[in-house]
């Protein structure tokens, strides 16, 4: 299995307070920014379904699994026939995070047959209180997205599953949201755009960040760090203290753009799916 991400760490900028996001904590935040249209909670793991559109809406997350290996075991066989039973191949999302210990379960899943698949990074910011403005020119959107909003998004990253836009736009829905985009140079049509769901999570509100979206035409010319920005300066006028993204590992560029917004590791996930 993948190495064990470091522990969380305190931070004394903004506020003396602060920590990172860990544990089971960090998995529902993440849930909570892009939420599944259907979610069963079943021995301690979370089935996701959402008409097939996208990973992380169709899949299976351990929450809480069991630590004692036959019921662990017995969960699995229960959650794969759930799955099936659904029209869904068995896809497991896997956490490797401080406080979150996957080990047996990656192991079992192993054993049982499953392919890993994608590896995705999670990282984490603080938010202060009195951020920075966003960009002049951003055009923006607070709790849904609109026509216009959605329109961009699908041209500059669109998907191939059936329905896939509709559905999109459902779980978009799903969370209270900022939404941010930004014009090209002769302000013929959006060249970025963005969204920070706002999740509530205990006594805080958590900034997870996505569809963060730059058309290849307009690529170096700073509209990916202006829309981040803006995302992350509206959220914190939302109440945020605290903001998520996940990465691919293989996208240097957006993590570029993310260290350069002073996003750190905060943990990493693998997709195991049953061959």
């Amino acid at each position: 299995m993948p190495k064990r991400s470091r522990r969380p760490t305190s931070r004394s900028s903004a506020s003396s307070s602060y920590s990172d996001i860990d544990g089971s904590a960090l998995v529902e935040s993440l849930l909570g920014g892009w939420r599944a249209l259907a979610r069963l909670d079943v021995d301690g793991f979370a089935l996701l379904r959402s008409r097939g559109v996208t990973r992380r809406a169709n899949s299976i997350v351990p929450i809480d699994p069991p630590a004692e290996p036959a019921a662990l075991a017995a969960a699995v066989e229960r959650l794969e026939g759930l799955a099936e039973a659904a029209g869904q191949t068995p896809t497991f999302r896997l956490f490797t995070a401080p406080r979150l210990e996957h080990g047996p379960l990656w192991e079992l899943l192993l054993a049982r047959g499953y392919v890993p698949e994608g590896h995705t990074l999670v990282q984490q910011r603080e938010l202060p209180a009195a951020g920075t403005a966003p960009h002049p020119g951003a055009r923006i959107l607070v709790g849904a997205p609109d026509e216009d909003w959605l329109a961009a998004s699908w041209r500059l990253s669109p998907r191939p599953e059936e329905g896939a836009r509709e559905t999109t736009r459902d779980l978009m829905a799903g969370t209270p949201a900022v939404y941010v985009s930004l014009p090209s140079a002769d302000g013929a049509a959006d060249a970025a755009v963005g969204r920070a769901a706002l999740v509530t999570q205990g006594r805080r509100t958590v900034a997870v960040l996505d569809a963060i979206a730059v058309d290849p035409a307009h690529r170096r010319h700073g509209l990916g760090r202006a829309v981040v920005g803006s995302l992350l300066a509206l959220a914190a006028v939302q109440g945020a203290g605290h903001a998520l993204l996940e990465v691919e590992e293989r996208n240097a560029a957006a993590r570029a753009l993310y260290r350069g917004a002073c996003f750190h590791a905060g943990g990493e996930y693998h997709y195991l799916r049953r061959a």
